[in-house]
Order: structure tokens, then sequence, then C-alpha cells
């Protein structure tokens, strides 16, 4: 860990609001409005730059995100913590580093652990058996949910059938844990929203549920990136919000670059969220940044703005 990159950092997130550009953004009106605010957490995967060139430790970003952006509930990314997965002492220091900030440990989202749809058993119970360190690593940690991805190859029927043996299998274990098993979009048939909420039904257990993205709508294997927008063949990302929400325990709010009054430039807000309210979700929606144009902790801090100003006009 570079402490002089790591203090840099911590300094300048703390520096009064975000830059001038970024603090205009949030306008007298929305400043005086009473609100009613959502609960927030905070996705990892928004500062993956600073944990990519070690400015930040993964271990400490429970206090990290309180400190610098005043939230107290926080969704980690497995990939930061590969080398401790079966480590338990570990997971139970997180826990107290979280505890003693007020902070919740809400899920862990896990990828690169095989397909949980795959037609080859040897290679599903591969991923199911690869996911299970991962349901101890968040029960130690106490989040209650890990986040999982819903992918095979075949046909649609095929690719189905074999979903709800894995998951099946997977929310078995989950379920033992105490810990629910979620489905995010993260595109080809996890994007077809309908495909998925099938799967669960079939699957059959309150152990089993969503996370539904606000981006990652993508059903064609040609996705060149992240956007939306950068995509051949998009599921209507209001649509499968919609569909994805009677089962979602988790809001997963993405966030790509803004306009001059703080709009998401991709995606409407207001239209999202007034999907989420109107649907009874009362769980915490996840701020999750992926933009270029401002820096990962400007971002954070002007989607939680949006969050809350969207939330509010609706």
């Amino acid at each position: 860990m570079n402490n002089f990159n790591r203090r840099k950092f911590l300094s300048l997130t703390a520096a009064t609001g975000l830059s001038a550009g970024v603090g205009s953004l949030v306008s007298s009106a929305y400043a005086q409005m009473n609100m009613s605010s959502p609960k927030i957490s905070l996705a990892q995967w928004s500062l993956h730059r600073a944990y990519g060139d070690n400015t930040l430790d993964p271990k400490k970003f429970a206090s990290d995100t309180k400190q610098m952006f005043d939230l107290n509930a926080v969704e980690y990314v497995a990939d930061f913590y590969t080398e401790q997965k079966t480590n338990s002492g570990y997971w139970k220091e997180m826990k107290t580093i979280a505890s003693d900030q007020g902070v919740k440990n809400l899920l862990i989202m896990v990828d690169g652990e095989g397909e949980l749809g795959s037609s080859s058993d040897q290679d599903r119970n591969m991923a199911i058996n690869n996911h299970r360190p991962w349901i101890d690593a968040a029960r130690e940690m106490g989040c209650h949910s890990i986040r999982v991805n819903a992918f095979g190859k075949g046909t649609d029927t095929q690719i189905k059938n074999a979903l709800v043996d894995g998951l099946g299998k997977l929310t078995e274990f989950g379920t033992e844990a105490g810990v629910n098993i979620l489905i995010e979009n993260h595109g080809l048939q996890s994007s077809n929203a309908a495909f998925i909420v099938d799967v669960i039904k079939e699957v059959d257990s309150p152990y089993i549920g969503t996370l539904p993205d606000f981006g990652n709508w993508c059903l064609s294997e040609e996705w060149g990136g992240t956007a939306n927008n950068s995509c051949p063949y998009i599921y209507d990302p209001y649509r499968g919000v919609a569909e994805y929400l009677p089962y979602a325990k988790g809001v997963s709010a993405k966030a790509y670059a803004f306009d001059n009054m703080g709009n998401e430039t991709q995606l409407d807000y207001a239209k999202m969220l007034k999907i989420v309210k109107e649907a009874g979700f009362n769980g915490y929606i996840g701020i999750e940044y992926e933009g270029e144009h401002l820096s990962e902790p400007d971002g954070i801090k002007a989607t939680k703005m949006l969050i809350e100003k969207a939330w509010n006009s609706v």
C-alpha cells in the first residue's frame, strides 16, 4: 500500500463538497427541499481504480466509505479479496472494522467463479463449489447476500434447466447459512429479466432474489463496453428493473456521466426511481459509478446527489 497516495486521495475527497464544476450541479431549490432520503449504500466497484493502483486498501473499505462519503452501508467486490477467500479470521476482522464505524455489510459481488448455468454437470458443480466459500465469507461479515452471475451456453431451454439446477443447489447452501443468492443483470441471458424471473420461480426459494442494475441490459455477445448505448441488442432497462423488483434485495444505481444539471446522460433516474418507489422497495440503493469524466470520489458524490434529488421528485 502506497501510504502517500492514500493520504493524498483521502485529503482530496475530504475537501469541502465536490469540485466547483460538480458542486454547481445542485440547485438552490434542491438544497431547500424537505428531504425524505432513500437508504443509500456504496458498491465497492465505484472505487475500482483506487484499488487497482493500491491507493486504497480494500480491507478499509467500510471505514473509508464512512469517512469519505458519510455512507453507512457497503457492497463488496470479491475480486479484491481473492487471496482471503477462505480466511475466516480476515472476514471476522472486516466485520469488526465495519461495526466500529457503524457501517452495515450488505453483500459480496462474486464474479469469475464459473458458470452456474453450464450444460456440463462437472463444470456446473465446480462453479457451485467455487461460490460456496463466498457464502461463508458473507455469513462471517454479516452480509445478507452474495451476488452471482447467471450465465450458460446452449439453447434457452438448456440454459434455463442448467440455471435452475445450479442456482437451486447454491441456494440450498445459502439457505443453510442464512445468505441470499442474488442475480444481477450482467449481460446475455442474465439481462433477459423475464427469462431469469422464470428461473427464480422454478427454484422457488425465499433465499434467491435479484439485484437489478440500472445499466447492464445488453443481450448481445458483441457488447464492447459497459454503457447501454454501446449495445446492438438491449433489453429495455425500465422494463427489466420493474420485472426484477418483486425479487430484489438490493438495487444498483449505475452512473456513467452527468450533464450540467447533474442528470445522468444515459439513464432517466427519475423514471427509474419512480419504478423502484412504486414497487414498494425499501432496501438499499447502491451507488455504482463507472464513469471516466469525473474522479471516482466526485462521481460517487454526484450519483448520491442525483439519487436523492430524483427520489424526492417522484
